[in-house]
């Protein structure tokens, strides 16, 4: 062959190969929105069947994809289990097991790893962890817990204040961001909404219908407590006793003052006037044109009023600014839906929609999250991808927070590291297997701090639950989650459950030993604390 065909014949490999590579990178491989509200219990999602509100943006995912029925956190806390989804590993493995613990960003995560794979990447809204987020092209957070009217972020390491509602903001950031990305290269976009997070402030178009709504009391509402140990009983986290008046039922401090009623925690007339200070002048009329009369009508009521009368009051004044907030996450979600779909993303794109743990809507007369028990440990979880979902679908495995990383690693089709522990549950809501794992492992450690739950540790399964709370008791608890859906019986010393308690004593090791979990782990985190 001829030196000038030589060379010809060269070029031709050389651009064939270098097309074969960009090929690779282009958006064939599947884009990735990924939905994070910050403790949306399952129950505030209509596709879930509850009543309490609707969704309709959200439930779009169930019909046009798949709703998981059982979807737990590994750790009920809002950091924690943010660092278990982007790492994959366990909070003792990843070192973020409290909100207190820093979290070290140099370590793995599937954005780093989809990122060096030709992926864009972008985290925009809540992350509620210290330092710049690494794994992203770009990067708009809040910080700490962010603000709910006229919020600041952080646009790539700059802080900046920017007008408007969190959840709306939020989204602008998210839709702008997808406008100006490089279209030559799939995307994962993480896009993280700071409600309903406490202390519920919902956008001012949301105030004239929810604050005027009735929503039906959950059945464990005037819980006693009785069947189960120390942990529920002195749990700071009952709507009537422990939920704040000014932060959280919105009644103002000088009406606090006028009535006697006093805060319950040092902070709480400081969280109204904060939040409220935010407010621009309109922003402002708005909230006192429907906060006023339910401020007047408290004052005329108050006294009549007896502690069931008030627990009552206080459920539906929660749910109320609770469910309004999530109204405005939905409405993100539907513009973010129609966003894709406008633009040709739909089919090549996978969206999920989950919550960084459940979320105590009056069950037990709590709000808030942490424990083990149902509400807390489930959380909604709905994935849409129509190249490889039925619409419609339902799964009931026990899938994780722990199982993000690896299924969008293997959606990309990039190698999952050995270090995580979850598993990818890809073909599971594809449908194409039943099998995955029979038991999931759960730890708490932030104890004692705010609502003061108790240490403890646990597993799940399809039917029974175990629960360890350590640290300053040593109780056993056992549920029959089929008998007893609402856990308001232990039987962990009762003889029927003998057998079935072994068999999970014997699940919990295993477990324990498969995730490189022990008592000395325990050990080296309360030391951490105590010197916090």
């Amino acid at each position: 062959m001829k030196p000038l065909l030589i060379i010809l014949f060269a070029s031709m490999l050389f651009i064939a190969g270098n097309a074969q590579y960009n090929n690779a990178n282009q958006p064939s491989r599947p884009n990735i929105v990924y939905i994070m509200s910050d403790d949306h219990g399952y129950q505030a999602v209509s596709a879930y069947g509850y009543g309490l509100n609707k969704t309709p943006n959200i439930d779009r995912l169930a019909k046009e994809g798949a709703l998981f029925t059982t979807a737990t956190v590994t750790n009920s806390l809002c950091a924690p289990s943010r660092a278990v989804m982007l790492t994959g590993k366990h909070s003792f493995v990843n070192g973020k097991v409290d909100n207190e613990a820093r979290f070290d960003w140099s370590q793995d995560n599937f954005p780093k790893l989809l990122r060096n794979a030709g992926y864009q990447t972008a985290l925009i809204g809540k992350i509620h962890m210290d330092g710049l987020p690494q794994g992203f092209d770009y990067s708009a957070v809040m910080p700490d817990q962010g603000e709910y009217y006229n919020p600041d972020f952080i646009i790539n390491g700059v802080e900046e204040q920017i007008k408007g509602y969190i959840t709306d903001v939020t989204t602008d950031l998210a839709l702008n961001w997808l406008d100006g990305r490089d279209k030559n290269k799939p995307f994962c976009l993480l896009y993280h909404q700071k409600a309903p997070h406490r202390e519920w402030l919902a956008a001012t178009r949301h105030f004239p219908e929810y604050t005027k709504n009735t929503y039906p009391e959950p059945a464990t509402l005037f819980d006693n407590y009785d069947g189960r140990g120390t942990a529920a009983q002195t749990a700071e986290m009952n709507i009537l006793k422990d939920m704040n008046w000014a932060g959280d039922s919105k009644i103002k401090p000088e009406l606090m003052d006028e009535l006697g009623i006093p805060e319950t925690l040092k902070w709480d007339k400081a969280a109204y006037i904060k939040n409220l200070g935010r407010m621009d002048p309109e922003q402002r009329k708005a909230w006192d044109a429907v906060y006023d009369p339910i401020n007047e009508d408290f004052k005329k009521r108050y006294a009549s009023m007896s502690k069931e009368d008030l627990m009552r009051w206080r459920y539906q004044r929660y749910m109320q600014d609770y469910l309004g907030t999530v109204a405005a996450v939905d409405d993100g979600v539907g513009r973010m839906l129609d966003y894709l779909e406008k633009n040709g993303l739909t089919e090549n794109t996978i969206v999920v929609y989950t919550s960084d743990q459940g979320f105590y809507l009056g069950e037990h007369g709590w709000f808030d999250k942490r424990f083990m028990y149902e509400e807390s440990l489930r959380t909604p979880l709905l994935i849409r991808y129509p190249k490889e979902i039925k619409p419609g679908t339902k799964i009931n495995s026990l899938v994780q927070n722990l199982d993000f990383a690896p299924t969008f690693l293997d959606y990309a089709g990039v190698a999952i590291p050995k270090e995580m522990q979850g598993e990818s549950f890809r073909n599971v809501v594809a449908e194409k297997t039943k099998k995955f794992r029979d038991a999931i492992y759960y730890t708490y450690y932030e104890y004692p701090s705010i609502h003061m739950v108790k240490r403890h540790y646990g597993i799940r399964t399809d039917r029974y639950k175990l629960i360890h709370f350590y640290y300053d008791v040593d109780e056993w608890e056992l549920y029959d989650l089929q008998k007893d859906p609402h856990e308001m019986k232990n039987v962990y010393n009762d003889p029927a459950y003998l057998k079935v308690r072994k068999t999970m004593h014997k699940k919990l090791s295993a477990l324990r030993k498969k995730y490189k979990d022990s008592d000395n782990n325990d050990q080296k985190f309360i030391k951490q604390f105590l010197k916090k």
